[in-house]
C-alpha cells in the first residue's frame, strides 16, 4: 500500500504562504526560550534577543495574516475563518509582548515570558491549522 496526499475539499495553501507561515513558530518559540534564559540568568542580553525575534516573527507573521485575510474573503469557509482568528491573536498578542519587551528588562518578568508562551502556542497551532489542508489516504 501506498499513502498519498490528495487535497480534500480545502485549498492547499499556496507555497508562498507556506514559507510565511514558517517563520512565526520558530521565532516565536525562540523568544519564549530566550526569556526563559534571561529568568535563569539576568543576563539583559537575552531580553533583546527576544526582542528581537518578537519583532521577525510579526513582521512575517503580518504578511501571513494578510494572506490569511484574503484566503476568508476566496473560500468564507469556516476552517479559513479559524485560521484567520488564530493568526491575528497571534499577531495581536505578539504586538504587545513586544510593547512588554520595549521596557526595562526586569520589568519584562513575568508578564513578557506569559506572553511569549502563549504566543507561541498560537503560532503552533495556527501553523498546525494552515499545513494541515491535505489529507492522506491509502491506495492499493
Amino acid at each position: 500500500m501506498v499513502a498519498i496526499s490528495v487535497p480534500s475539499s480545502v485549498r492547499p495553501l499556496h507555497p508562498l504562504h507556506a514559507i510565511l507561515l514558517a517563520f512565526p513558530f520558530p521565532l516565536f518559540l525562540s523568544a519564549l526560550l530566550s526569556d526563559l534564559a534571561y529568568g535563569a540568568s539576568f543576563e539583559v542580553q537575552w531580553i533583546n534577543f527576544s526582542s528581537w525575534l518578537i519583532a521577525g516573527g510579526l513582521f512575517v507573521g503580518g504578511f501571513a495574516v494578510l494572506w490569511a485575510l484574503i484566503n476568508v474573503f476566496r473560500s468564507g469557509t469556516a476552517r479559513a475563518i479559524l485560521y484567520f482568528i488564530v493568526l491575528l491573536a497571534m499577531w495581536v498578542l505578539g504586538f504587545v509582548n513586544a510593547l512588554v519587551h520595549a521596557k526595562d528588562a526586569w520589568a519584562t518578568m513575568p508578564a513578557g515570558l506569559y506572553l511569549s508562551a502563549v504566543v507561541a502556542l498560537l503560532a503552533l497551532v495556527a501553523a498546525w491549522t494552515g499545513y494541515s489542508s491535505f489529507r492522506a489516504e491509502e491506495v492499493e
